[in-house]
């Protein structure tokens, strides 16, 4: 499937806030409902799940749009 997405880690704080990094800098945070959903569903894949979380996710048309008319330069 593409590359695999790698670097991701998160940390729950006290207050429930959920912070994610990539690389050791920050990707995000979360809090409240979208904080719970995101530590309900990070168990699956969490490499993966935090990449979608932060937008940081390879959709594999880079390519595709680096060859189309507006993006050239």
């Amino acid at each position: 499937m593409g590359r695999q997405a790698e670097g991701f880690q998160y940390v729950e704080r006290a207050d429930g806030t959920v912070v994610i990094t990539h690389h050791g800098r920050p990707a995000g945070t979360l809090r409240g409902a979208r904080a719970a959903e995101f530590l309900a569903e990070v168990a699956d894949d969490p490499q993966l799940v935090m990449a979608r979380w932060t937008g940081n996710y390879r959709r594999g048309n880079e390519r595709q749009a680096r060859r189309h008319p507006r993006n050239r330069g």
